[in-house]
């Protein structure tokens, strides 16, 4: 059995004093958390990932965790027999879909994450898009290229939703009552139709609308990478719209790279791709010298960058 790596007081010390100028800036501020991939399928990442938010909460942080669920959904409706496709990336979600979709984000996954939170020490609350009409969303024009006939063609998605509106007034409610906000990707259309929303979609949209001083998305690889196969730890946006131009950035990353975009540009101060599979990856990121790719609207000074 592995021994436990103890730590002597000195470099306790040591690490907490180079923390503080991260905490004395961060404090007050609120930080969106995308939580996702491998790290959600983990119970001891899970565990970690609970401590590190109830742990931002008691520094004075305000964290906002949005929450996927892909696999799950997977296995739920594999389970229950009902077949599912996906179309560059999203799943095709009909109406028996997306009653499953529902159940496994906001029902299971949901309250189990809250419990994790609380588990640890925290006040987590629960919800979904629906509640409060938190998330408004109508449904996903995309628009795809069949590669037999190159031929462009609208898909019909079903029910794949796209925010248009977050209330964040009901966040910002939750906040003040001391409570950390535990988000599923579900959205509500105006005629009470449930939408599925990606969930990087939806976290960058929270963000936006509380004016988060950091997106996070807890993703599966390091965060951006150049073509050497290292990791880039800050894009200024022209510089990460010339890295999907070149192909640097491609596949699955150029969704999550959009939404950082998207975020920083309306309004959120910065946009961090980084690991979720590496414990305490958060707070590498916050009160280090930065765990992921860092994007936010101009490339700063490396001497005076604080992750």
């Amino acid at each position: 059995m592995d021994q436990p790596v103890t730590i002597d007081p000195q470099s306790k010390a040591a690490t907490l004093a180079a923390a503080l100028p991260y905490l004395r800036r961060y404090s007050g501020k609120t930080f969106v958390v995308k939580y996702g991939g491998h790290a959600m399928g983990e119970e001891e990442l899970g565990r970690l990932f609970a401590i590190d938010i109830v742990l931002l909460k008691q520094v004075g942080l305000n964290p906002i965790v949005v929450h996927g669920g892909g696999p799950q959904i997977g296995a739920m409706l594999e389970r229950l027999k009902i077949k599912s496709s996906f179309v560059d990336g999203l799943r095709v979600t009909d109406r028996a879909t997306v009653e499953i979709v529902e159940m496994v984000l906001s029902g299971s996954i949901n309250k189990e994450i809250a419990a994790a939170i609380n588990s640890a020490g925290g006040r987590a609350f629960g919800l979904s898009g629906k509640d409060a009409n938190l998330i408004r969303a109508r449904q996903l024009k995309r628009r795809h290229k069949d590669p037999d006939s190159n031929i462009e063609k609208l898909l019909d998605l079903g029910f794949v939703g796209e925010p248009w509106y977050v209330d964040a007034a009901v966040l910002e409610t939750l906040i003040r009552s001391d409570v950390i906000p535990v988000i599923a990707p579900i959205g509500v259309g105006e005629n009470g139709e449930t939408f599925n929303i990606n969930a990087d979609t939806a976290a960058g949209a929270v963000a936006a609308a509380v004016r988060a001083t950091r997106l996070l998305l807890l993703t599966d690889i390091k965060g951006v990478l150049d073509k050497n196969n290292r990791l880039i730890a800050e894009l200024s946006i022209a510089k990460a719209r010339a890295l999907i131009a070149d192909g640097t950035i491609s596949g699955g990353m150029i969704p999550k790279i959009e939404t950082c975009i998207d975020a920083v540009q309306s309004g959120v101060e910065a946009a961090v791709v980084l690991d979720g599979r590496v414990p305490h990856a958060i707070l590498l990121e916050l009160f280090a010298e930065g765990a992921g790719t860092l994007i936010r609207r101009r490339e700063r000074e490396k001497a005076q960058k604080p992750s």
